[in-house]
């Protein structure tokens, strides 16, 4: 059974998955340079996906669309999307945004209207999009594969964060509870009310359907949070002021404006770093402290996935992994929407075959294309992967590297990376130079798994980048590019098996140069998506070195 999943709103994607098996996830933004977030909003780019992946949508047995809110005035349990084809505006019936508390978790939904499918005198199916959070955390993870129950906590921007029981043989997800009454978004929107962030969020203008607002703020804030100071302290005003408030998607902007008066007040001498500091500690305790009730005496299983946007914050997962609460945390390396394509298309499989496991690899993003000749003001030659070794220890300058398939998810891990040495302190600020990005923006270092328990703490496997790990004494000064302001770093580990090219190049690399770890940061335009070709890279111009599939391209 082919089954097509596709995800029309930000974060647009497509998935394919046969009897089980990942072929491919393709989101939007890593097509033609596109920009970061691009919604699916004209099918006839996903025509464009199946026919670069061998496919016609005719060869499709199942398509499956993700839930989505409705829009203004809409009924909230009958949204629709407004799409085009070629030209025609459609209007699709999708599933709504989660599931009511007494509703069935995994219930499945049936439309028509999908031109694709009505060609064939097929429905589509529907899921609330909370659900594709919960199983593409769950089917991805190693338990299912092991007969093993878990839980999942979801917190998406839309939702409250929610545990949920899935046991595999036979399938059954049940609802535990949810943690508390806050939405995901609120550490977006708290911050994007602070002047650091409040001008680009003011740019972005209004939310819309597709498009909610303050996308790309939470990240950014995540590394902002290291140039202020955590205030455990404010934990009970932050509290009193929250509880006073109806559950809204205006509480972020309201607690700016009201923990910003009450630290005036107090004279306290806290900036916005320090605020953000606080409520990202605060957000992350009370998490911990939510999943600690949640679990006691309940004979729930210490088994634990993580889904929905806000699973990208590396603190709360090292904060929730570190308790020891769960023997073991599981983040797949799509938590938020990104990963929304491959969940409601997994919802399809497990739906029809009792089945909730993927088999799956990171790296089955979009094909790279081929680079027919030079661009122009380029040379090349052979160059395998030694040679790149080489070049990167003895030039001490970044690369960019395009390889293979992109990996999936909203972090480079390899395949459409900017590889640098990370022993010289300049070039993380070189790095964010080239990249335009905020001084205070972290780079990541990409290190053998074998070796990352002595340069970091606790130096676990990692390969996903979704936890912070602290530098050990003795390698901050050597390795000080990829150490952030509070001495943390978001690893990201790799082995032979799992990615097997960035192995091969540390193994290479550390070879010569003693360091079993590089830089390691996307390859892209500011504000789009990976690059999709050499060509790409080159127009780009923020680096003298582009090495993809064997052949080393340089400034002439």
């Amino acid at each position: 059974m082919l089954i097509c999943g596709l995800k029309l709103t930000h974060d647009g994607g497509l998935a394919l998955i046969e009897d089980g098996r990942l072929l491919t996830s393709v989101e939007m933004e890593k097509l033609h340079n596109n920009k970061r977030f691009q919604p699916l909003d004209r099918l006839e780019m996903a025509e464009e996906v199946l026919s670069r992946e061998g496919a016609r949508t005719d060869d499709i047995d199942r398509f499956v669309i993700d839930g989505w809110f409705p829009r203004l005035h809409q009924d909230p349990q009958h949204p629709t999307l407004r799409v085009t084809h070629h030209g025609r505006a459609v209007e699709l019936p999708v599933a709504p945004y989660l599931e009511e508390p007494v509703a069935e978790v995994l219930a499945r939904h049936t439309f028509t209207g999908l031109p694709w499918a009505d060609a064939q005198g097929q429905e589509y199916a529907g899921y609330h999009h909370s659900a594709q959070h919960l199983m593409g955390a769950y089917a991805t993870s190693p338990f299912p594969r092991q007969g093993q129950d878990a839980l999942v906590l979801v917190w998406d921007g839309g939702m409250t964060p929610v545990l949920y029981h899935v046991r595999p043989e036979p399938l059954q997800v049940t609802r535990v509870g949810e943690l508390f009454p806050l939405y995901g978004s609120i550490f977006a929107d708290f911050c994007a009310a602070l002047a650091p962030f409040r001008a680009a969020a003011a740019k972005a203008g209004p939310m819309r359907q597709a498009m909610p607002r303050n996308l790309d703020v939470a990240g950014k804030a995540m590394a902002y949070a290291a140039l202020g100071e955590d205030r455990p302290e404010l934990d009970s005003v932050i509290t009193e002021l929250l509880g006073g408030r109806q559950l809204s998607y205006t509480m972020g902007d309201y607690l700016a404006r009201a923990l910003t008066d009450h630290v005036t007040r107090q004279g306290a001498g806290l900036d916005d770093a320090d605020l953000i500091a606080a409520f990202q500690g605060y957000l992350g305790r009370r998490l911990l402290a939510a999943l600690t009730a949640l679990m006691a005496d309940r004979g729930l299983p210490p088994r634990l996935c993580v889904g929905g946007g806000c699973a990208l914050n590396i603190k709360w997962n090292s904060r929730i992994r570190s308790s020891e609460l769960f023997e073991e945390v599981w983040v797949p390396p799509f938590p938020n929407d990104s990963g929304a394509a491959l969940g409601a298309a997994v919802l399809e499989w497990t739906r029809s075959s009792g089945q909730p496991v993927l088999d799956w690899d990171v790296y089955q993003g979009p094909r790279l294309l081929p680079a027919e000749s030079d661009p122009p003001g380029w040379t090349s030659r052979p160059c395998d992967v030694d040679g790149l070794a080489r070049v990167l220890h003895e030039s001490g300058q970044p690369v960019v590297v395009l390889t293979g398939r992109a990996e999936l998810g909203p972090r480079a891990l390899g395949h459409r990376s900017i590889f640098a040495p990370a022993v010289d302190p300049r070039m993380k600020e070189h790095l964010n130079r080239i990249k335009d990005r905020e001084h205070y923006r972290p780079v990541a270092p990409v290190c053998l798994e074998h070796r990352a328990g002595e340069l970091f703490s606790p130096g676990t496997p990692d390969p996903h980048m979704l936890f912070d790990h602290d530098t050990r004494p003795g390698w901050a000064d050597k390795v000080p590019a990829v150490v952030h302001l509070d001495g943390t770093a978001r690893l990201q580990t790799v082995n032979a098996g799992e990615s097997p090219f960035v192995h091969r190049l540390l193994t290479a690399y550390e070879a010569l140069s003693g360091i079993p770890l590089l830089c390691n940061t996307s390859a892209n335009h500011k504000g789009h998506g990976f690059f999709p070709d050499v060509a790409s890279a080159a127009a780009w111009g923020g680096v003298a070195a582009i090495w993809s599939e064997g052949r080393l391209y340089q400034t002439a």
